[in-house]
């Protein structure tokens, strides 16, 4: 049966809807920039640094979970205003805060508001874009947007910094919240499950006492390494996780349908969605780090050396939906992960010296490769879920998407960490400092730093051997990364080819689904 198609009115709307989606980017990336003036005119020292930047992703992906439920109960529209403007106002208050404490509770506030946009716009992409073809070119309409945003950032940053204090960061998206407020209630449709009950608190507590701990212990992990803190953090919400999980399964209205986990189809997609988000996270971690340490480039000249990744995203995206038409989804899926692979299997071979060709090129291949997925898996998890449940699936989707870089950080991270250390005792000279040689073998910041204390033979000799030793961890991560990518690619085809023909059971929760996997 086919469904009906999207108006003008809807393809307005988008453009509203991707608003929030551009403010979330432009915010993460402006951030970077202004936090060392921030830091010095609000006096933060190391650690009030660290929770300004983390405590906005720690409660957003604690909150999407609770906040996706909630718009299924009150209305995706209505939390969507209420998420636009309580963001609006926190971004006022963090702007002109006057130390780093108020600072970080700003923060904290914009990441539970922040909740509210993400999963809330999705979920009006579903209701608004009943078609599967129309809705793949609208969600990618919409990631388009949040690539825009990224890229974009860096440079409105600069600019913004360069002629105004730090609190201009924040008052960037005021405008563009201003403007989902006035046309929103105008263009955008409200959807809510009509026989949803009340909000179950003890399910809204252990959703984040299993996100919350897990997501801080993995950040730990990436930043300082194996500790008992971390790894009982991460224990922690694992058992808060599992409770959550029972409870689910025994309440009448859950704030979260386990059983949407166990679709083949949405479980399959959201693996995929996982493995993709770890891979590229540690992935852009180790080549930021590459073209910085090992090259020496400023930030700003690594910022432009990835502007070709950000747009080969970009133009994946926009083919993506129009390969749909006339590929199967899990066969377009399947190619694209397998690209990107391929891309991220050139990383196997950087050096120290010669690597920024092989690295620009294999970014830009592996992003270009991604965007098939990126765009097809949100299709087929909205296209999945039944309606009155999409806010708990684009949740879903989006808290994937959360662990998938906290993961991804952490292992491949922690991978490229090993193999410096390894090479780098193994090459470091015997006529070297030994407190520096500590230091370096710490990490190839620590290197950069020691070597401005040392005389300039033997700083040259200790960059030589830590640029190598990194250089060969780069290596290894592209190789593995490359490799997951590949086996994802084969799990997908095989995953999301032609799912057997539903029962009536399985077919009432998620009746008409909006694309097939095999169409």
């Amino acid at each position: 049966m086919s469904q009906p198609k999207a108006t003008r009115r809807e393809w307005i709307g988008l453009a509203v809807l991707a608003l929030p989606t551009l403010l979330l980017a432009l915010d993460v990336s402006v951030l970077y920039l202004a936090l060392p003036q921030m830091s010095t005119q609000l006096g933060a020292d190391a650690t009030q640094q660290l929770w300004i930047m983390d405590i906005y992703g720690f409660l957003l992906a604690g909150f999407l979970v609770t906040m996706g439920s909630l718009g299924d109960r009150i209305g995706r529209r209505r939390l969507l205003l209420i998420g636009a403007a309580a963001f609006a106002a926190c971004s006022v208050v963090a702007a002109y805060s006057v130390n780093a404490e108020m600072l970080i509770a700003a923060r904290a506030l914009l990441g539970v508001a922040g909740a509210t946009l993400l999963p809330s716009t999705m979920a009006l992409i579903r209701t608004m874009f009943p078609d599967g073809q129309q809705m793949a070119r609208a969600i990618a309409i919409w990631l388009t947007c949040f690539m825009g945003g990224m890229t974009a950032g860096p440079l409105v940053g600069g600019l913004l910094l360069e002629w105004f204090w730090w609190g201009s960061a924040f008052l960037l998206g005021v405008p563009f919240l201003a403007v989902l407020l006035i046309l929103g209630p105008r263009l955008l449709p409200d959807h809510r499950d009509p026989n949803a009950g009340r909000l179950d608190l003890t399910s809204v507590g252990l959703s984040l006492a299993a996100v919350l701990p897990t997501i801080y212990g993995l950040k730990e992990l990436a930043r300082d390494g194996l500790g008992a803190v971390p790894v009982l953090a991460i224990v922690a919400g694992v058992v808060a996780g599992t409770a959550f999980v029972r409870r689910q399964r025994r309440l009448a209205d859950p704030i979260l349908d386990i059983g949407l986990l166990t679709n083949r189809v949405l479980g399959s997609a959201l693996g995929a969605f996982l493995v993709t988000g770890v891979v590229m996270a540690g992935v852009s971690l180790m080549a930021a780090l590459y073209l910085q340490m090992v090259l020496g480039l400023s930030p700003l000249q690594a910022g432009l050396w990835l502007i070709p990744q950000n747009l080969a995203l970009v133009a994946g995206l926009q083919l993506a939906p129009v390969l749909s038409r006339r590929m199967p989804t899990a066969t377009l899926m399947a190619a694209g992960l397998a690209v990107a692979g391929l891309g991220l299997l050139l990383l196997s071979g950087v050096d120290a010296r010669g690597g920024l060709p092989l690295v620009v090129t294999g970014l830009a291949i592996a992003a270009f490769g991604v965007a098939f997925p990126m765009s097809l898996v949100n299709n087929v998890i909205l296209g999945t879920a039944p309606p009155e449940r999409a806010g708990s699936a684009a949740a879903l989707s989006e808290t994937c998407g959360e662990f998938g870089i906290a993961l991804g950080v952490a292992t491949l991270g922690t991978l490229g960490t090993v193999v410096y250390r390894g090479r780098f005792s193994d090459a470091v000279a015997s006529d070297l400092p030994g407190e520096a040689v500590a230091a370096a073998r710490e990490g190839i910041a620590g290197a950069v730093r020691t070597a401005v204390t040392l005389p300039a033979d033997l700083a040259t000799d200790l960059l030589a051997v830590a640029r190598d030793a990194f250089a060969s961890g780069v290596a290894v991560v592209g190789a593995v990364a490359g490799l997951a990518l590949v086996a994802t690619a084969v799990f997908t085809a095989i995953a999301l080819r032609q799912p057997r023909p539903a029962s009536t059971e399985e077919l009432a929760p998620a009746a008409q689904p909006a694309l097939s996997i095999t169409d």
